[in-house]
């Protein structure tokens, strides 16, 4: 087996969520080591990955998306075989996937005797009330030949509710892309966004039930008794699951209260994103569930303080003195946490803090924790 491998790198979609911006890094840090992937995702918008990847990427043209969430997932999964069976999967030693579409296309691949088999990432796993969609999400993990997670947390849970044994690849940071000197954009986008002199926290994810978006809310709007110019931004939201109960929910809250400073900018361009962490003085990630937390990494990389959840994941690569914690279920003790961290000196305290554990997590090193499982596959496949 030749030592540089050609992977196939497989990507739910061509937006930064947390698992395609992890794939797209895996892969430009993998070509940096010598080896050949190629990243792979549905394109249904004809705009290409969110930014240039510095590796062999194809975003294939897929259509529309039907309106039904179980349908949408269906879809996708057909439009990957589709892709496949016509590019075809030769000349790639591995293939890889990132998430349940990619991972049952892969697995029908693997049926129809196309692959010799694939690895799968499990970023996180969801609670589906639809069957259809909870029996694809375990066909996307029991089909696989080899697992990694990004957190002990969900290796953890793959062992006991799965019985299968996952290696631990972790995440990572670019440093040279997040980091806390200003690039000059700044200003531009504080005036684009309407933002005034702040304080501003920062939420990351959209309005989704799993990163907290009303209990973050619910905490801000008692924060500005305290900080009555506070304003809060909340960044990203490209998502394939439908959260419209949930945003409707948000903006009822919003109608009721009152939307003064509050900002809701969708997905915003990349270069923007390193931008928008250095303009605030915090960023707020409530989760209730989480992979790993890319974005924590992002903000402290930028120097900027965070608020996280004393939960899973975050326990297991921030200390107690890393960031500032909270109770997630709780608005008030979130609320606590958010006038912490803009106190006098907190920005001093936490950034010299939080980028040494962005130093910490470099893509490299993640890179090299899946080469030992590669290896046992590519030689297991051209044996």
């Amino acid at each position: 087996m030749a030592a540089s491998l050609r992977i196939a790198v497989l990507s739910h979609s061509t937006n930064p969520r947390g698992g395609v911006v992890h794939a797209m890094q895996l892969c430009e840090a993998l070509a940096d080591l010598g080896h050949r992937p190629v990243l792979h995702a549905p394109d249904a918008k004809g705009t290409g990955f969110f930014r240039t990847p510095r590796c062999e990427a194809v975003a294939f043209e897929v259509g529309p998306a039907p309106a039904g969430m179980t349908e949408m997932v269906e879809q996708r999964i057909a439009d990957y075989v589709a892709h496949f069976e016509a590019a075809g999967t030769e000349g790639f030693d591995l293939f890889h996937a990132h998430d349940g579409i990619s991972g049952n296309a892969l697995a029908t691949l693997k049926a129809r005797g196309r692959i010799p088999g694939f690895v799968r990432t499990v970023h996180h796993i969801d609670a589906f009330a639809d069957p259809r969609l909870a029996a694809l999400q375990e066909r996307a993990i029991r089909a696989a030949d080899g697992w990694l997670t990004v957190s002990r947390l969900w290796q953890a849970h793959l062992a006991e509710v799965y019985g299968l044994a996952a290696d631990l690849s972790g995440n990572g940071v670019d440093g040279a892309r997040f980091r806390p000197q200003p690039d000059g954009g700044e200003g531009a986008l504080r005036a684009r966004l309407g933002l005034g002199a702040g304080p501003i926290l920062l939420a990351v994810g959209g309005i989704e039930a799993r990163k907290n978006t009303l209990r973050i809310l619910d905490a801000f709007l008692q924060l500005r008794a305290l900080h009555p110019k506070a304003e809060l931004v909340v960044a990203g939201g490209a998502s394939l699951l439908d959260h419209g109960a949930y945003q409707a929910e948000f903006r009822a809250m919003l109608a009721l209260h009152g939307a003064h400073g509050v900002h809701v900018t969708g997905p915003l361009a990349d270069a923007d994103m390193a931008r928008l962490y250095r303009i605030a003085d915090a960023l707020v990630f409530a989760s209730v569930k989480e992979g790993f937390g890319l974005c924590v990494l992002e903000a402290m990389a930028c120097g900027v303080p965070v608020v996280v959840s004393r939960i899973a994941p975050f326990t297991e690569y921030l200390a107690d003195d890393e960031a500032i914690w909270c109770d997630p279920q709780r608005p008030a003790a979130i609320a606590d946490a958010m006038a912490l961290a803009l106190r006098p000196g907190s920005r001093a305290t936490f950034a010299p803090r939080g980028l040494a554990v962005a130093a910490r997590h470099d893509w490299t090193r993640v890179a090299r924790a899946h080469l030992p499982l590669y290896t046992r596959l590519a030689e297991t496949a051209h044996a």
